[in-house]
């Protein structure tokens, strides 16, 4: 039997797949502190986002029982991958479960921006008719610029396709074989062409923003950019001056350097369609996760 902690929470039914193959789920949330402690006494563990399992806690579970640190989700940058791997105890993710989801939510985020429905949905609630104000844009024959082109990257490019867009893509491994019906671009190409960006890559290696003052200058006027992937790839206050200025004609933002935001200056401004990261967060793409996770801790365990 394995004692398995999914601090983060896991869809009820891989609850249940664990717990019929005579394993014991815990899925009470423990602080960071706590974890040090409490978490000597599990085989694996699995998180979210809101974990982080950082140097600290792996020193303080080092010798005990836990072999496995699942990340239900796609990126794995709130653990240290490799320090945990030189403990001796292994990491693994999720990376099939979500991309759609995520994906679909970009799709949200940009329509939502071109034809100011996330706006007009607060303003009509408080009585005012501002059909005048609110002149959209269409989606169609747009250029998309994707930043990242995994698996997540390429599922937002396959709809922007079948919107109608051009897709330029920029990605570390280079051009994809078979792809051609994207187009690979280099970084600076992007800002400079693209009518939407979108972000699919993890936090730099330097925790520097992506998109700061200087790469806001060298995109086009009136741009539209989407963050589904991690809050400080953006430079905010970088982000806020390009939205006042027009440079920036709206931001979709799913993640934020500190959740839950408490930032009011993004809060409150009316060119930001928000959601408070739920890229994942779809009935479909909760049970391709605790599906996958079941799988990663058979075939470890096997």
């Amino acid at each position: 039997m394995l004692k398995i902690l999914a601090n983060d929470g896991m869809e009820q039914s891989a609850v249940q797949h664990l717990t019929n193959l005579g394993h014991e789920v815990d899925t009470n949330n423990y602080d960071q502190e706590t974890l040090k402690t409490k978490l000597r006494d599990y085989d694996v563990i699995v998180i979210r986002s809101a974990t982080k399992l950082r140097k600290d806690i792996i020193d303080a579970v080092e010798g005990s029982k836990l072999k496995l640190m699942i990340r239900a989700g796609v990126g794995i940058d709130n653990i240290d991958v490799a320090y945990a791997e030189s403990k001796g105890i292994a990491v693994r993710n999720t990376p099939n479960s979500s991309s759609a989801s995520v994906a679909e939510l970009v799709i949200g985020h940009m329509f939502s921006l071109a034809r100011f429905l996330h706006i007009s949905n607060y303003t009509m609630r408080q009585g005012e008719w501002n059909k005048k104000h609110y002149v959209g844009t269409e989606i169609c024959g747009k250029t998309l610029g994707v930043i990242g082109f995994g698996r997540i990257g390429q599922e937002a490019a396959k709809r922007a396709l079948a919107l109608g867009m051009k897709v330029l893509y920029q990605d570390l491994l280079g051009p994809r074989p078979g792809l051609d019906e994207y187009h690979y671009a280099d970084f600076e190409t992007i800002l400079e062409h693209a009518d939407y960006i979108t972000l699919h890559i993890p936090a730099t290696a330097d925790n520097k923003p992506l998109l700061d003052a200087a790469a806001f200058a060298k995109m086009r006027d009136g741009v539209y950019v989407i963050n589904t992937s991690r809050g400080g790839l953006i430079d905010p206050d970088a982000l806020l001056e390009a939205l006042d200025s027009g440079k920036v004609a709206g931001a979709g933002l799913d993640v934020f350097i500190e959740e839950p935001l408490k930032d009011e200056r993004l809060m409150k401004h009316p060119k930001i369609s928000m959601t408070p990261h739920v890229g994942a967060s779809t009935e479909e793409a909760q049970l391709r996760i605790g599906a996958e996770v079941c799988d990663v801790i058979e075939k470890f365990f096997a």
